[in-house]
């Protein structure tokens, strides 16, 4: 699990002694004096503090890795001496959801989770919880010991062994519609013999078969329809062997033979309709692999599987609708709240996942995050990196460019100007006090000579590429190499300038920005300026923003655009030069913003019930409509990621795509 265990190697190398993951999470975040594990040093990079940390009270042992019946997968767990010495097993809710299987029920108790799995909701199992660090962990002793499971700790992997499970059947039937379901949805029943974990995941697009035409001379039809996409159910235990039959792939049926040309050209020419190729079915594939029985499907573009489990008889239901987010209201800490309905635009249906922070509550800090130890370039899954940060929940931040994975807007942190905005877009601010400022920002930086000579500076640390002055400092990295032809750059150390050269091709050759200084890139009309900037001349960089409002605050996020402002809606994507064609596009979406109450509210919206994700009218809408008095849209698509405690909650894992920054949220330990 990439987090700060990894950028902590050395410093347990230092100690000479071997840290639980826990108690290391521990260490990130009960360090001394003003340096909290989201605060990041000036060299930008995270590292663990070099102090003691007291163990947490009676832990036995920790870890990062799980064995599930012979499998190691990610998730962190903890031991403890409990009462005539039982030793208590508690995992993060993340992997005890997803690689178990288990359904969490709403709760408006942070310190309980009740649970439903294989059994009913009417009575469910309530699950003691508690925060270390970064996640909340279930105690999962009495659960595990009543399913029969096996538990030892090895090292670092807490190994579970289930007890064996049979498939019996599988059937597929038509369900009829429910009221929350106006359309008919299918409904695959899969019988066990006993409870077992499953999993769920989403796959990639599946290619649909051509049927060629009869006629040669008629090109093949293209589809009308998007592809289906493959999912797969999978569970601990061995199907049976006629099942396997059953649903084993049959070869596809030999194309019609064509008429010779001779008879084709005696016969008369009458039209023809192509024969539509037969559908999809629904499993595709059922097969054992490791005492695993894995059930592919393929389902149509608009539908998803919700899967849940029951008892007596202990089945799993897999239903095909096109409306699958279940709803849940869950006090997950104090003052941080996971909620998933949906949202209703006239006749459309959205699904929207968020949290719900209170600011001022104790202990709740708001950080920008970004994927590189090593400076602004890269990308990494949000998941990753909010593990890294130690943030307990996070979403995927600002725009940045896929080719070359450098920022594309504003990221300010702690007061420093990591990279600056562009294109007077919309962006949020705020400060450690629970207060927040929306609006559209530019940043004006300005190059000032001893002759009181200004040069406008039009970017700082920022992937965008335009004719002018663009300034790197050491928050870029240690070196930059230029991003366009035959650019001049300009070595300012200690406020004077001190080397000028030349930049060539792009990529061509990489230039160290002193620690003490910065750089200055002149590009195409601007290289001109370099003859009034010569080696040995003074200067300084004057810099403010507009609005002047957001400079009172040390944490900025840019993305774009800005969807609302004191409870109306103020889009204006065209303003922010945004294109057309991302305007009209119907697509996944991430939100931020505020509600009377100085609520925040991080929201991943995602595809309608049966079709696409909403436009950005449509986005700013949902926003309105659920309470937001200040909005702004993040990036989105697949760049869209909902993060809390070790999970995903709005997608998954494999989905999302790799993102340069973030938004997240930590809880500081209480002294």
């Amino acid at each position: 699990m990439p987090s700060c265990y990894q950028s902590g190697i050395s410093e347990r190398r230092f100690f000479r002694v071997t840290v639980s993951p826990i108690l290391l999470t521990l260490l990130c975040l009960t360090t001394t004096g003003a340096t909290n594990a989201q605060e990041l040093p000036k060299n930008s990079k995270l590292l663990i503090s070099q102090l003691s940390a007291p163990p947490l009270k009676g832990m036995v042992s920790s870890g990062n890795q799980i064995s599930l019946n012979g499998r190691t997968l990610p998730g962190t767990w903890l031991q403890q001496s409990g009462k005539a010495g039982q030793v208590t097993t508690h995992i993060s809710d993340g992997p005890f959801r997803q690689l178990i299987g288990v359904n969490f029920l709403n709760s408006n108790s942070s310190a309980k989770q009740p649970i439903q799995w294989f059994s009913t909701v009417t009575t469910p199992l309530v699950l003691a919880t508690r925060l270390v660090g970064a996640y909340r962990y279930l105690d999962i002793t009495n659960f595990a010991q009543t399913s029969g499971w096996q538990i030892q700790a090895n090292g670092n992997i807490l190994v579970i062994v289930t007890p064996k499970a049979q498939i019996t059947n599988i059937v597929q039937s038509q369900e009829p519609p429910e009221a929350s379901a106006p359309l008919q949805q299918t409904r695959i029943l899969v019988n066990l013999d006993r409870p077992t974990p499953w999993q769920v995941a989403q796959g990639s697009a599946i290619a649909k078969p051509q049927t060629p035409s009869s006629d040669p001379d008629t090109p093949t039809p293209k589809p009308t329809t998007p592809p289906n996409r493959e999912w797969t159910i999978t569970l601990d235990g061995i199907a049976d062997p006629v099942l396997i039959e059953r649903y084993t792939p049959q070869p596809p049926a030999a194309a019609p033979t064509l008429l010779p040309n001779l008879l084709k050209q005696l016969l008369p020419v009458t039209p023809t309709q192509p024969i539509p190729p037969a559908p999809e079915p629904l499993i595709r594939q059922v097969q054992v692999v490791k005492n695993q029985t894995i059930i592919s499907l393929s389902v149509p573009f608009g539908l998803s599987p919700q899967v849940k489990t029951v008892a007596n008889p202990n089945r799993l239901i897999i239903d095909i609708r096109p409306d699958p987010l279940e709803e849940r209201d869950i006090t997950w800490a104090p003052g941080l709240r996971w909620r998933q309905h949906y949202v209703n635009l006239g006749t459309e249906r959205f699904p929207v996942v968020w949290l719900e922070v209170n600011p001022r509550k104790f202990g709740l800090t708001l950080k920008p995050m970004w994927a590189s130890l090593d400076g602004l370039g890269g990308t990494a899954p949000l998941i990753q990196t909010a593990q890294r940060y130690l943030a307990v929940a996070g979403i995927n931040g600002g725009y940045f460019n896929r080719n070359n994975r450098l920022p594309l807007g504003a990221i300010r942190r702690d007061s420093q100007w990591l990279s600056g905005p562009i294109l007077n877009r919309g962006a949020i601010a705020w400060n450690d006090s629970g207060q927040f400022y929306f609006g559209r920002l530019t940043l004006e930086e300005t190059l000032i000579t001893a002759n009181n000579q200004r040069l406008p500076i039009l970017f700082l640390n920022s992937g965008y590429v335009q004719s002018g002055i663009a300034r790197y400092t050491p928050a870029w990295g240690a070196t930059y190499t230029p991003l366009t032809d035959n650019e001049i750059i300009l070595v300012v150390q200690k406020d004077q300038i001190t080397q000028q050269l030349p930049g060539g091709k792009v990529g061509g050759t990489t230039v160290p920005i002193p620690p003490d200084g910065y750089l200055l890139a002149l590009r195409a009309n601007a290289t001109s300026a370099a003859s009034q900037l010569p080696i040995g001349s003074a200067v300084s960089v004057s810099s403010s923003t507009t609005p002047s409002d957001f400079s009172r605050y040390p944490h900025i996020i840019g993305a774009g655009p800005l969807l609302i402002q004191n409870r109306q809606i103020v889009l204006d994507a065209k303003a922010e030069k945004f294109s057309n064609a991302f305007i009209a596009e119907k697509a996944i979406r991430s939100g931020i913003c505020t509600t009377a109450t100085g609520t925040l509210m991080i929201a991943a919206v995602h595809n309608r019930a049966g079709g696409y994700g909403p436009t950005l009218a449509e986005h700013a809408q949902l926003m309105q409509q659920m309470g937001c008095v200040d909005a702004l849209n993040l990036d989105g698509g697949s760049s869209t990621s909902l993060y809390l405690g070790g999970q995903l909650l709005d997608r998954s894992p494999s989905t999302a795509a790799r993102v340069h920054n973030g938004i997240g949220i930590f809880l500081k330990p209480r002294s």
